[in-house]
């Protein structure tokens, strides 16, 4: 059996996908697993060892098009059910199951304020995508794979941090999903333990202000790292704090105890931290810091670039002590 599974983007989204792809390629007898992403999300799987075979798309829909037709594929997996899978889909003219967006019930959720959704995580749904093959959750939780060839050398964060340290991913991919850069500073000092900032080039100078309240216990990582490597830091972090992004789940993948701070989104559009379940039943795993009792929260599928209310009461009344507690005890506690 050949399956191609489609998932463009984003970071956390494909790595939502994992137990699918793993759950498809153990249970299923000699199946031939393809994976079509952007060229731009590659290193997200290049080194997952569940996956055959990659195809990338960089914008010429149709080229890719014409390079899957060849291959016979038994059924699509669409993980994305979008426009663009759509087009592929028909294209190919094959069995395709294609995954439930629930986008009515996002819209209710994010404009109106019904919950309608399902109580079912994004990535057991993925699973359930693929219900009539026979494939079934194996409870095994996120898999992120960085290639043998990406190694972390010891001088690479400084000496202060070696023994032991807390990772903050402070990017994101939009700013309602962020928590204002004083409230940043205020949570590193509130923090007891070495602190690695987490984040990419744009994130960069945001950093550089954040660790100006200790420079010795706050390393601004952002900018220096490739994606690999910064997971990487998450996967030697003692316990992880972050926004809705996708380092939060490349830290579940490595079985990290997470801070999860909300603030567009929520963790009731089933996205909040996912764990194997044997870790999820005996264990403390999370914390999802969100403030309660507002009526426009979420109010995003996504996050937006500004407050559509003007007050951004979702972040600005973040209790950050709270957060900070959690992430003490969790570094305590951490192996």
């Amino acid at each position: 059996m050949r399956l191609l599974f489609i998932r463009f983007s984003s970071i956390g989204d494909i790595v939502f996908t994992t137990p699918a792809i793993r759950a498809a390629k153990q249970q299923l007898p000699s199946v031939e697993i393809h994976f079509l992403t952007k060229a731009s999300m590659k290193a997200v799987t290049e080194a997952n060892p569940y996956i055959d075979h990659f195809h990338y798309f960089d914008n010429n829909l149709d080229v890719v098009i014409e390079s899957l037709k060849h291959l016979n594929f038994d059924y699509i997996i669409d993980l994305h059910n979008n426009f663009r899978t759509y087009k592929i889909k028909k294209a190919l003219g094959i069995p395709a199951l294609t995954y439930k967006k629930l986008s009515i019930q996002k819209f209710l959720l994010t404009k109106l304020h019904f919950n309608f959704m399902p109580q079912r995580h994004i990535s057991d749904r993925c699973v359930d995508t693929l219900a009539s093959l026979g494939v079934v959750n194996d409870g095994k939780g996120l898999d992120y794979f960085v290639p043998d060839t990406v190694q972390l050398k010891a001088e690479a964060i400084p000496t202060a941090h070696q023994a032991g340290y807390i990772a903050l991913v402070i990017g994101a991919s939009y700013a309602t999903k962020k928590l204002p850069l004083k409230q940043l500073q205020d949570l590193c000092s509130h923090l007891k333990y070495p602190v690695i900032l987490i984040g990419g080039k744009e994130d960069a100078v945001e950093g550089e202000q954040v660790a100006k309240i200790d420079s010795v216990k706050v390393y601004n990582a952002c900018g220096k790292f490739n994606l690999h490597e910064s997971a990487l830091l998450i996967k030697n972090a003692k316990t992880v704090i972050s926004h809705d992004t996708g380092f939060l789940y490349v830290a579940c993948a490595y079985h990290k105890k997470t801070v999860a701070i909300w603030g567009a989104t929520s963790p009731a559009l089933q996205v909040e931290p996912y764990y194997p379940s044997t870790l999820g039943e005996q264990t403390d795993m999370y914390y999802n810091a969100i403030v309660t009792g507002l009526s426009c929260q979420p109010c995003s599928n996504y996050g937006t670039n500004k407050c559509p209310q003007g007050h951004f009461a979702c972040m600005r009344l973040q209790n950050i002590e709270s957060i900070a507690t959690k992430a003490n005890n969790y570094f305590i506690t951490s192996n």
